[in-house]
């Protein structure tokens, strides 16, 4: 049987640390897996220094963590191949992936393949990104503690970044392209209530990131009513404009919410016996790097009973 019609027992979809948990478990449990793990950055590995990371007094790299955990993966014997899935099917007796060059099947399937944050596709954003520029609060806040911070957005995500960001940040400051929030009462209600700490500027948009060369210095906004320019100092932007699962090639095949993110139950399995999500893909919610290597464990452990149970039925 050569490797395009072999019937793998696992397959792993992501390039990040809930499809490198799913490995690390897969692996060691003498299953082989292969991760697909594309040919994109994921979202750890664009972020600086992960803090809240377990294990690590003063923090350890983002792309550092990733490929520790790669590393270790492969020690165990996950095989990691730099291709992207680009189609999916359900057949009888296995699932089938496809990327540009080459087609795998497998008996079980792990989707871990992330949400990208929205973006806003300015000048200096790429080039800032990870330097200034971020899209966790939650994971970042304490290293702007005295510093200057804008965040962008409208909605109960701008709200929660907000609220994280004021506690170590000299001052926030929220730029919202309306003249009222989307947020709901409660969230709007706690930053109105921080006035001291949290600016708002209504109607307007961020237009481009300033920065120095090595990190972010300002950015120059737009008022969409006056269409007036002007700049404002700041150490770190925060883009809170939402996140868009990487479900695209799974849409009409495995359930999903409304919002285009897998559905999983409390044990990752999705609605297809032997297909299991993991990580920010089936997480609107936390989007923790800690949650996302949990639901990694989860989603190997499940995949590896299903295995046994189709070996018990006789259907392996």
């Amino acid at each position: 049987m050569n490797k395009k019609e072999q019937i793998h027992d696992v397959i792993i979809i992501g390039g990040g640390i809930a499809a490198y948990t799913a490995a690390l478990y897969t692996a060691r449990a003498n299953l082989k897996p292969i991760i697909l793990c594309g040919v994109e950055p994921d979202q750890l590995s664009l972020t600086t220094l992960v803090e809240n990371w377990p294990g690590f007094e003063d923090g350890i790299l983002g792309p550092e963590l990733i490929e520790n955990s790669k590393k270790q993966a492969e020690k165990f014997g996950a095989k990691c191949i730099q291709e992207a899935a680009e189609s999916f099917s359900i057949e009888k007796k296995y699932f089938e992936i496809k990327t540009s060059e080459n087609s795998f099947k497998t008996k079980t399937l792990i989707i871990a393949t992330g949400a990208s944050a929205r973006k806003l596709n300015i000048p200096g954003e790429n080039k800032y990104f990870g330097r200034g520029v971020s899209t966790c609060a939650v994971c970042d806040a304490a290293l702007y503690r005295n510093k200057d911070a804008i965040v962008i957005g409208g909605g109960d995500s701008a709200m929660e970044e907000s609220l994280a960001l004021y506690k170590f940040a000299k001052k926030v400051t929220i730029i919202h392209r309306r003249n009222k929030f989307r947020a709901s009462k409660i969230m709007q209600d706690r930053i109105f209530k921080l006035k001291d700490k949290i600016d708002i500027i209504w109607d307007s948009e961020v237009i481009e990131v300033l920065g120095n060369g090595k990190s972010v210095t300002g950015v120059k906004i737009k008022n969409l009513k006056t269409n007036k320019i002007s700049e404002i100092k700041t150490d770190g932007i925060f883009l809170a404009i939402g996140h868009i699962p990487n479900t695209k090639i799974f849409q009409g095949k495995i359930k999903l919410d409304n919002h285009g993110y897998l559905l999983t139950d409390k044990l990752s399995g999705t609605n297809i016996p032997g297909i299991y999500a993991a990580g920010d893909v089936q997480d609107p919610v936390f989007k923790q790097a800690i949650t996302s290597a949990g639901t990694g464990c989860q989603a190997a452990l499940q995949a590896e009973k299903y295995l046994e149970k189709l070996k018990a039925e006789g259907k392996y």
